[in-house]
């Protein structure tokens, strides 16, 4: 849809406004038409696009010389025919999207050897555009991620402002920082262009008892002293759902791994395949003591005379 009026007409400068004064055009037209604030949504729409424009020293640079080209071409000074017919064949709208998208005015620069831009088929015609990607982030708990989940997602494409919904499908062994790509769901091209593409990525929450490395699943398995010392069997939750009974054999020393084959998350990229599971031994020292608990570590401490320092006690300081 062409515009009624150029941008600086928009917001009710002269085109040789400075920053400041564009700045402060913005402000006042966005208090009274902010549609929080009961005022005209197309309008808000309408001036926040120029402000876009105007406010960035490169867009607004080539929006000035698509104005000088479009009173060349017979245009005025930006202006649309009635009905939102281009007048001197230029499309406002494709121009200003295109700058909005970073491509410049015509998709290309000013070649001031030729009476056209190399970005348009003939006289003004614009070439199809595709649209741009658009990006988001979602959260999923562990469990999402190990085994995979359905979501309903909700976004908006900036040019329309319109919702859209979609039911993604979070795949088993999703990894943090991965990106699932939804073809044809991103922002609208130009001049019958097609859509972009909307870009997802996972981003999994902490979890209290496991962590993911790729494909691998570790966690920390707490333990008394006196497990660690004499040994134990120990009743370990996997991320499957399942329990493992795991041997702890005596003098099992602090960091001490154990590993599970096949007990991890599906490894996307080998197919089939999952990764590894590990237990890491987490010695806890007790910190308050009671009476009786201090006398026997007293008495454990009289009869112990190993010398567990004698390997630094000859160190070079």
């Amino acid at each position: 849809m062409a515009s009624e009026k150029n941008l600086y007409e928009v917001l009710g400068v002269s085109q040789d406004a400075s920053a400041d004064e564009i700045n402060k055009a913005f402000r006042k037209l966005a208090v009274k038409y902010h549609p929080d604030a009961g005022g005209d949504a197309e309008q808000f729409k309408k001036i926040s696009q120029a402000y876009e424009v105007l406010s960035d020293a490169k867009k607004r640079a080539e929006y000035d010389q698509a104005l000088k080209y479009g009173a060349y071409m017979g245009g005025g000074a930006g202006r649309a025919g009635a009905g939102g017919v281009n007048v001197g064949a230029m499309d406002w709208q494709s121009i200003i999207d295109s700058i909005l998208r970073g491509e410049g005015a015509f998709g290309t620069q000013w070649d001031p050897n030729q009476t056209g831009f190399a970005g348009f088929n003939g006289w003004g015609q614009p070439r199809p555009a595709r649209g741009a990607d658009l990006t988001m982030s979602i959260q999923v708990s562990f469990k999402e991620a190990y085994d995979g989940a359905t979501r309903k997602i909700t976004y908006r494409v900036p040019s329309t402002g319109e919702s859209e919904t979609l039911t993604m499908r979070i795949p088993a062994g999703a990894v943090d920082g991965g990106k699932l790509r939804f073809h044809g769901r991103g922002e609208y091209g130009s001049a019958g262009g097609e859509r972009g593409d909307l870009v997802v990525t996972t981003r999994i929450a902490p979890d209290p008892l496991y962590t993911r490395d790729g494909a691998d699943v570790r966690m920390k398995l707490p333990v008394t002293v006196s497990e660690a010392a004499l040994g134990a069997e120990i009743t370990v939750p996997a991320p499957n759902g399942k329990h493992l009974l795991l041997k702890v054999p005596a003098g099992t020393q602090p960091g001490k791994i154990f590993r599970f084959r096949g007990l991890g998350a599906p490894d996307a990229r080998n197919r089939g395949t999952r990764g590894m599971f590990y237990v890491t031994i987490d010695v806890r020292v007790p910190k308050d003591l009671t009476k009786e608990e201090r006398d026997l570590y007293e008495r454990l401490a009289t009869i112990d005379k190993r010398d567990v320092r004698a390997a630094i006690e000859g160190a070079r300081p």
